[in-house]
């Protein structure tokens, strides 16, 4: 048992037994260290990983998993009765660690005990295993979950550490309605690029960044990724905490609990105005269900001309992920109609969307690329700084943003003479250092 689980269970009786896997009853308070998935999860992990969502997985991608073999550690605060009054919805944070062990709990342990937090954290689910039976276990977890418990969607905080953080960050990304929020360690993750999908994550995440001082992933969470996502939008905060590498820090994960649990209102917000931002407790829609769901929302952008380019966007989305359904067919009719019409000045909004990601990509990669690199990440400076003057070039070349352009003219001439120095320096480096 890891130091950090030793501190979290000291006088809580653990639960060894595996829970049987046709059960999906409350547990009581305590630590239970095996929970059993009891059937595989009705949420969507395969649009996680791909822009579609197929009636059935492709079988390479479940092959070898049975979900009901599968186990989680959970801790269940006290104070939490087996029966809960209606209406009544409990946090999570569901840690997704790097390792084949469960993790995360001695870091949220003040947190969850002081809040009524559930801490919950998959086997089997580390850097090692195949990425996508690593996204279909976590999903296997939190809809064992959302089973057993009324599980307040606007508090189900999905964290990871290191790779578990870039999991945790894919995850929320694709599937930000089953979230509130997104906690990284010691890593970061890329959005997609379906913009109608970063506009659901724009308009529902909170996004929480903590890394150490000496981290080695420090630069790329505190100088790109982080400021990328701020920049488009995403809420979104980065720690650092001192004294501390690569690791899973407790001091400041109660500020970090605080700040997600602030945005709170928000989220209820828009879920009272637009349902389909958020799957409701214990609830798992099927394809046509949330294609449906999602279909209507887009109509009713269409209404409001301040929303039109978000609507279409969504239908976009719907005609993607669910090809086939006639919800897809539905959505195509309206996007060729719109799309025959003499005026389209959401084309506008769509050029700026665009305008905007490129110019916080470049400053985020320049940031990156310019500034300190570990041992591990100094071999691409090189081509972190050539990707940084290509789109800083296209930003000359769109010539719309003048603080930008501004930028771009100054950082293009200092990024080739970093080149230059790169390749001189390689030049004279003996062929075995090379």
């Amino acid at each position: 048992m890891s130091r950090h689980v030793s501190r979290l269970v000291t006088g809580v009786l653990i639960t060894m037994i595996p829970i049987p896997a046709e059960s999906a009853d409350p547990l009581p308070p305590g630590t239970h260290d095996r929970v059993q998935v009891a059937a595989p999860t009705r949420l969507d992990w395969v649009f996680t990983i791909s822009n579609q969502s197929p009636a059935k997985p492709p079988a390479e991608w479940t092959r070898g998993y049975t979900s009901t073999k599968q186990t989680y550690r959970l801790m269940v605060p006290d104070g939490i009765p087996r029966t809960l009054p209606d209406g009544k919805l409990l946090p999570l944070v569901l840690f997704v660690s790097p390792g084949d062990g469960p993790g995360g709990f001695g870091a949220f342990a003040t947190t969850a005990a002081k809040h009524g937090v559930l801490v919950a954290s998959p086997r089997g689910a580390g850097n090692r295993c195949p990425f996508p039976r690593r996204v279909n276990i976590v999903l296997d977890v939190l809809d064992d979950l959302r089973r057993r418990f009324p599980i307040d969607p606007d508090r189900t905080y999905l964290a990871g550490f290191s790779g578990g953080g870039r999991v945790a960050c894919t995850i929320g990304f694709a599937l930000p309605e089953l979230f509130g929020g997104v906690i990284s360690f010691c890593a970061a993750g890329d959005l997609r690029n379906e913009s109608w999908l970063r506009h659901r994550v724009q308009d529902r995440l909170s996004v929480a960044l903590v890394t150490g001082e000496t981290d080695f992933n420090r630069g790329e969470v505190e100088r790109f990724r982080g400021p990328l996502l701020k920049e488009i939008g995403v809420r979104t905060r980065v720690w650092v905490e001192p004294k501390t590498g690569l690791a899973v820090p407790a001091t400041p994960v109660p500020q970090v609990f605080q700040w997600l649990e602030q945005d709170r209102p928000r989220r209820a917000k828009l879920a009272s105005n637009w349902p389909a931002s958020r799957a409701a407790s214990r609830v798992a829609s099927t394809r046509q269900a949330s294609a449906r769901a999602l279909l209507t929302e887009a109509n009713k952008r269409l209404t409001h001309p301040d929303l039109v380019y978000s609507g279409l966007m969504q239908l976009k989305g719907i005609r993607v992920r669910w090809t086939g359904l006639p919800e897809a067919k539905l959505a195509e009719k309206t996007l060729l109609e719109y799309d025959a019409r003499d005026k389209r000045p959401w084309e506008k909004q769509d050029i700026a969307e665009q305008r905007r990601y490129l110019v916080a990509q470049a400053r985020g990669i320049d940031a990156y690329g310019s500034g300190p690199l570990p041992k591990q990440y100094a071999a691409g400076r090189a081509d972190m700084l050539k990707f940084a003057i290509t789109l800083w070039g296209r930003i000359l070349q769109d010539g719309q943003d003048t603080d930008a352009v501004d930028q771009a003219r100054k950082r293009i001439p200092i990024l080739r003479k970093k080149l230059s120095e790169l390749d001189t320096d390689d030049k004279k480096k003996p062929p075995g250092d090379q």
